[in-house]
């Protein structure tokens, strides 16, 4: 058996040598704050929101959450037995509620201005949980199973039966219900495009001189109003095909003001594609002028 060393034994200081100097107390660790339950978990909940809002799941650990919480990774773990993955599905599913409220819109002013208004909601939260939206979406976390897909899909299910309540539709048909999911997952494709151009604007560009500046999809108010014209594009397209859609289209724009949006969408629809039938562009110019020169 291996002897270990014993730690040397001090020389006894000279009798006239100088009291050595006290040393300074080591700085002790505070004591964790105490907590009712609830609100503890609370606590650890938002501060795990925070932090996968901030980066993707597979990212964030247990002791990142126990430090931002000032608590201990044991306590972490008393709170949320089942770990890391607990934690993150509580914290989508806090997320997925508050998201789910920003899709309650009061019935006032038109149709469209009523989904703007949602829209804006829906984006301040997506720039709010960037990292976390943008791995919950596509798919491929680590973090991701059949539980956290369910929690998505009643965000999904509480976007749907908001927009068919503001329609005041009682029993949506097939191509109606089709109609409002196909358009959710556009907004949901466009709001992943809008944060990748975010973070590629925050990348410094190039040192090339006069190098372009990178293209993007627009602002948020600008993929807004697009989504609420391709909503009302969609619509009008599907009430050529469905009786249904065609009643609810009509009870949307008997109110409408001529110059609201959707009235001046229909103007412009109808520029583009009487112009489009006699082979002009919208500015009038012939398209086969349109060939470089």
């Amino acid at each position: 058996m291996d002897a270990r060393i014993a730690d040397p034994v001090p020389a006894a200081p000279p009798a006239d040598a100088p009291a050595p100097a006290a040393r300074a107390p080591r700085a002790r660790r505070g004591p964790y704050r105490r907590l009712p339950v609830e609100q503890r978990r609370e606590q650890l909940i938002a501060v795990a929101l925070e932090l996968f809002s901030r980066r993707a799941p597979e990212e964030v650990s247990l002791d990142d959450v126990a430090a931002a919480a000032e608590a201990s990774r044991p306590l972490v773990y008393r709170y949320f037995p089942g770990g890391k993955q607990q934690l993150y599905e509580a914290a989508l599913r806090t997320a997925a509620e508050e998201l789910a409220s920003r899709f309650v819109e009061p019935v006032r002013g038109t149709p469209t201005e009523r989904l703007g208004h949602v829209l804006d909601r829906y984006f301040a939260f997506v720039g709010e949980h960037a990292a976390g939206y943008g791995a919950l979406l596509r798919g491929g976390s680590v973090a991701e199973n059949e539980r956290t897909t369910a929690i998505v899909d009643e965000v999904r299910r509480a976007a749907y039966r908001s927009i068919i309540d503001q329609l005041g539709v009682e029993q949506p048909g097939p191509r109606l219900t089709l109609l409002v999911r196909a358009w959710i997952s556009v907004v949901e494709v466009a709001a992943l495009t809008w944060l990748d151009d975010s973070r590629r604007e925050a990348q410094p560009v190039g040192d090339q001189p006069g190098e372009a500046a990178r293209p993007t999809a627009g602002t948020a108010a600008e993929l807004r109003d697009w989504l609420v014209d391709e909503f009302v594009v969609m619509f009008a397209a599907t009430a050529l095909h469905d009786p249904q859609t065609e009643r609810v289209l009509r009870v949307m724009f008997a109110g409408v003001a001529e110059s609201g949006p959707g009235a001046q969408l229909i103007d412009r629809l109808g520029s583009l594609l009487l112009g489009a039938a006699e082979g002009t562009g919208v500015d009038g110019a012939d398209a086969t002028d349109r060939s470089p020169q």
